[in-house]
Parts: C-alpha cells; structure tokens; sequence
C-alpha cells in the first residue's frame, strides 16, 4: 500500500487546529506520537487503588447533588463492593447531572479513570474521566495514548483521527529488513502501532523513558530523515559551480614571513583543508571552529589571500559592527603593506562614505569587510570568489544566502567559510551541521595566559574594586561588563551609563570609559583606541566586547549579574583576558539567590576552560534548540530524538543516509515524505 500523503478528512476548523499542531497529511498523523499512557486496560478496587497515580474503578452511583460550598461543584458518591467514593466536578453541564442522575436511578455503572486523593470527607477523586458501561463492555487492549494537542482539539478526536490514519496508511517498510534487525530495532510498523497502542505487558517506563526498541526505531528515522535533508542539501550545492581560486601561494606566503607570530600545527592542517577546497570547481560550505583565540582570522585572512591571488574578491563579514572594525583594522594592518586593496563598509557610515565603499566593492578592493551592510541590495561586487562569515550562528539562513549571491562572476557561486567561537558539541556537529564540512582549530597558539575563574558574591563588591586598583596600579587594564537585561536595549544601556557613573565615582583618579551598542561609530572607535592605547585604564562595556576585542595588557575583567549571560557568553566574554604575558582573571559577580539553572551554568564555567566541554554540558543544560540560534530558521529540531542520549543513531543515520541517496534515491525520497513532507523546503537553503 502506498505511503499517504493525503490531507487529512476533518471539518475546516478542527483542521485549522490540526494544522496548528503540524499535522495535515495522514502520514503527520501516524507520526504523532503520544507524550505518554494511561492504563485503562485493568480495573482495580476503590478500597484498594493507590492514592496521588492514575487508577481506574467500575463504580455504582449512590447519590448526586450540586452543592454550593465553598464553591458550586456537582458531587456524585460512588461505590463498589469495596469501598466509597466521592467525584467532584468544578465546571460542570446540566446535562452532566441528569446523566449521573439516570445511571443512579437504573442502576447504571461508571468506568471511571483519575487520580485519588484522601480529602476532609474521606477518599475523592476531582474532575475524573467516567463514562457508562455495561456489565459486558470489553477493557481496552493497550494503554490508552495521551497526545500533544492544542485548544479544541480533544484527545478523543485525535485518537479517532489517527486511528483511522493507521488503517489508511500502508506503514511501507523503507528500509533494509536485515539491516535493522542487525540493529535490534523492529520493522517501522510493528514500532508504529506499538507506540500508539501498547499492549499492557509493555514495561511503561521504558515507553515514558524512550528507550524501548520502538522508540529507539523512531528516533533513528527521524534523525536518518534530517541526515538526508542535509546531505543531499550538500550534494546539491556541491552540483554548483564556484570559481576555481588556484594560486601559488606568494601572497599568503608574504603575510606569514610578516606575522610576528608562527601558525600552529591545528591552523596550518586548517589552512590546507580550506586551501583544497577552494582549488575546486564546487562551492565549499565549511565551518571553521575553534574555542576563543584560537587564531580563526589569520586563517580566514590566508584564505582571502588564496582568493586575491587568483584574481577574485574576498568579502568578510561579521554580525556587530564593533567585531567587523576589529577584524578590518587587524586585516588591513596585516594586507594593505602587501599591495592588497581593503575596504570598510557598515550601516553607520555617511551616504557619501558608503556610496564611496559601495563603489570601491563594485571595482578595485579586493578585501572588503564590514556589517549586514554587505548584503544590501545597493552592493554588489565585482568578481565575489570567498565569503567569510564570523559568527555564522548570529545571522539567518537568508542573511548568509544573500552574501554568496552577490556579485555573479560568470563562474559560478563564492566559496563560503563559516566561522564560529561557539565551540559546537560533536553530536550537534553531526545532526545539525551535516551539510557542512568542518574543520576544527583545537588548538591554542603557545603563550596564552590561562584565565583564572573568580564566583564573588555582589555583597563582595569593595573587594572587587580594590582588585581593580591594585591592577591599575601595576599598570594593568580592567573590563567591567554590564548585566545582560534581555527585557530592554534601553534598560542595559541605561544601566551601563549609570555604571559607568558609579565606578568613576569609586575609582576617582582612574581613567574610566564606556562602549556600548549605541555611540556612534567614530566615539566607539576613539574610546577602543583610547583602551587599546592605554589611556583608558578601565573599560565599562555592554556585550559589544564579546568577541573581537584584543587588548594584551587587559588582565582583569569583571562580569557583573554574570547569573545573567549563558555559557558561550560568558566564555566569550573572558577569552577577551588572557591575551598577554600577565596572570588574567575573570571575576563573575553574582547576586543572590541563584536559581538552579544560574548555579548551573556558574558552576560548569568556574570548573571548565575548554570550550568544547563547556559546549557540551551546555547542550546538556538547554537542549538543541537555542544552541543552533539562527539556524534554526533553516533546519527543523528533532522532536523524538536526544542528541546526548541518541548518538549512536546519529552515527547510524548518517552512514545510512548517504548509503540511500546513492544506491536507493527513490527510498530516500519516500522516506523524507513521510518525514518532513513540504518541511523540507526549510532546507532548500
């Protein structure tokens, strides 16, 4: 029988309500699978029913009455040859009363479902599921599924839709029998039907765990159907063409005789992967990450060195204009005294200014850097053959899409290179990222300072501000982040200005400035230059310092309601000490009392300075979702699968996917149907 497609046979409103849920198709229906069971299949004692768990009874109905205290509740007292019971239902229908009225009268019995709890007037159970039955009505086979459901739409109606959606749909098997039996996980039907109706032998935990085999055999096809999204989204853009950036290597090889420093081993193997890369004539999608100072930008910048050579432009491109003028002044320091023509160009620039950049892209630079403005309709680009983007997971599918469809060069489209301070958990890699090659800077250049972690409670702030004096006396430099208020970019700009206020009240005789998301460009670069000179001992910021900033004489920072920023922010923030020869420390200023999740999050970056297990217990803390930030805009989350919990059939998945699309394209197909249906056009990106 054909795998159904077909939409879904109800009533436009309850199909509206439907579609809320995701569920238009038949095929949606089947894979709507219950968040957990009740067990109606047994009926146990009123004398003998555990209290506070869901029970069911077969009751007599002895009295019914509406009463009016406290409140208006009808009451029923019920009875079977164990024991009484009291049923209190709180909003309740007239018809209601007649119903209870009528079973008492012909001696009618209640099967009745709910939690008992012992009250003032003895055993009750409040707003229970009953209905009337017959001496002779069956039990139910399975537990009863409860379902993800949403405002009018009843449990009953959609056990009675997806009910008819299993007998609809034929369950086609798609993949190899002998393969999944070697697995130790059942046919997709036989998992199918047992998830939406459990025989009662069935252990429930390992149903409400997700471990028994039928749910181990829905989460490997549905992470195998986001695996053949993603690569066959890969192949596709791999079937593109892209401008062979072939060069001898004479400028990147100037630029490194240049560099004051030697590349580690982790960014020369870095730099051969993305220069083969770029040397084909297939776009390359890759993502470089590497934990805070790693040293990305001079990769990325050899990269562009490989791109100029060969004759074509490099456009690089960061989410905050603060972080984009970093990488420009660092960029143009290292390539302008190599003849390479470099320019600036962001939203803050005066018309003149960017009319001026917008030109200069259109013909001469060869290195042009800057904002979102990169990707404005009024830019376009002479002969666009790489783009950088920093901080990938900040911008939206479409934002990077735009990026590499500018400037058509009559080869083909810009090679692309993601880059991420975000270190990402190997699992999440795997899932998430498996329509991008990766490459890893594991590896820190040799003299970095390691940082030193302080948790000090806001009651402690005198303390903190002595710190901060004796720094400055040792002719040292202090950052002093501001709280992170999510409710309002007022309210943290307004609580960085007050600071700022506060600190040069206390620290009189320091020089204290301020950065913040709102100067305007030329007052941010004045006091960045001003810290960065040394002029400026103290610097108050906003998150605006997050990544980027390089200031080797800065040894100290300060982070306060650091309870407020997640982990990566938080890493983020104290890679910005540490960057010289001096003992760097961060201290995060907490105030109390800390919720479980803050302690959480303080505890894991006191006790870890790699940023990859920081990653990792980060995935743990908040699950996928946030992690993947923007992307998710182009890559649906799993629903079944953990990806901590499941990686093994991450592992399966993939080698199974690209099995599939190369030697049964037409299963994959089907498979991605059932899965994701029209979803998969999120993908397309």
């Amino acid at each position: 029988m054909k795998l159904s497609d077909e939409e879904i046979k109800a009533p436009p409103a309850l199909k509206a309500r439907l579609a809320k849920l995701g569920l238009s198709r038949q095929s949606d229906l089947v894979l709507h699978l219950p968040l957990r069971y009740e067990d109606e299949t047994r009926i146990l004692p009123v004398a003998h029913a555990p209290a506070g768990c869901p029970v069911q009874v077969e009751v007599g109905v002895l009295d019914v009455s509406v009463q009016f205290r406290p409140r208006r509740q009808l009451v029923a007292r019920v009875a079977d040859a164990s024991g009484e019971l009291t049923l209190r239902f709180l909003n309740f229908y007239g018809s209601q009363t007649k119903q209870l009225e009528r079973a008492r009268d012909e001696g009618r019995k209640l099967r009745v479902f709910g939690e008992i709890r012992h009250g003032f007037l003895g055993a009750e159970m409040v707003h229970p599921r009953y209905r009337l039955v017959e001496e002779s009505t069956p039990l139910p086979a399975a537990l009863t599924p409860v379902y993800p459901t949403t405002a009018g739409v009843s449990q009953a109606a959609l056990r009675r839709h997806i009910a008819a959606a299993l007998d609809a749909d034929g369950l086609d098997e798609l993949l190899d029998e002998a393969w999944f039996q070697r697995q130790g996980l059942p046919a997709f039907a036989a998992a199918v039907l047992t998830l939406h109706a459990p025989p009662p032998e069935v252990p429930e935990v390992s149903l409400q765990q997700r471990t028994h085999p039928a749910w181990r055999r829905i989460k490997f096809d549905e992470v195998l159907a986001q695996q053949l999204s993603l690569r066959r989204a890969y192949l596709n853009r791999r079937g593109n063409g892209a401008p062979r950036l072939t060069a001898r290597g004479r400028l990147a090889g100037r630029l490194l005789a240049a560099l004051p420093f030697p590349l580690t081993a982790a960014q020369r193997r870095v730099v051969a992967e993305i220069g083969a890369d770029l040397a084909l004539p297939m776009p390359m999608q890759r993502l470089l990450q590497g934990d805070v100072g790693s040293g990305k930008t001079i990769v990325a910048a050899l990269a562009a060195c490989q791109a100029i050579e060969a004759g074509f432009q490099a456009a690089f491109m960061a989410p905050t204009e603060i972080l984009a003028e970093q990488h420009y002044l660092k960029l143009r320091a290292w390539l302008e005294p190599l003849g390479v023509t470099v320019a600036w160009l962001t939203g803050s620039l005066s018309k003149a200014e960017k009319l001026a950049a917008q030109r200069r892209a259109a013909g001469e630079a060869q290195l042009v850097v800057g904002t979102h403005a990169l990707i404005q309709e009024s830019v376009d680009f002479a002969r666009l053959g790489l783009a950088v983007v920093d901080e990938q997971h900040r911008f939206g599918v479409a934002q990077r899409l735009a990026l590499r469809r500018k400037g058509g060069t009559g080869s083909g489209v810009p090679h692309q290179l993601m880059m991420s301070a975000t270190p990402i958990p190997r699992t999440l890699a795997m899932s998430y990222y498996a329509d991008l090659d990766v490459s890893v800077l594991d590896e820190l250049p040799p003299g970095r300072t390691p940082v030193r972690t302080r948790l000090v409670s806001d009651a402690r702030r005198d303390e903190v501000i002595a710190r901060i004096r004796d720094a400055a006396a040792a002719g040292r430099q202090v950052y002093w982040v501001c709280p992170l208020i999510e409710e309002s970019e007022k309210l943290q700009l307004q609580t960085a200005i007050d600071t700022h206020a506060v600190l040069s009240q206390e620290l009189d005789g320091l020089r204290v400035g301020l950065v913040h998301g709102r100067l305007k460009a030329d007052e941010k670069a004045a006091t960045m230059a001003a810290f960065s000179a040394g002029e400026i001992e103290v610097l108050v910021a906003t998150t605006v310092i997050e990544v980027g900033v390089d200031v080797p004489n800065a040894s100290l920072m300060v982070i306060e309601h650091a309870e407020r920023f997640g982990l990566s922010q938080l890493h983020q923030l104290r890679g910005r000490v540490g960057r010289g020869k001096d003992e760097s420390v961060c201290v995060l200023l907490y105030q109390q009392p800390l919720s479980e999740t803050a302690r959480a999050r303080l505890k894991i970056i006191y006790e870890n300075t790699d940023g990859f297990e920081i990653a990792r217990q980060d995935l743990q803390l908040r699950g996928p979702g946030e992690f993947v930030g923007s992307r998710q805009s182009g890559v649906p989350l799993l629903r079944y699968a953990d990806l901590e919990a499941d990686a093994d059939l991450v592992e399966l998945a993939r080698e199974m996917a690209d099995e599939l699309l190369r030697k049964a394209p037409e299963r994959a197909d089907r498979h991605l149907a059932r899965w994701l249906g029209s979803r998969e056009e999120l993908l397309k990106a």
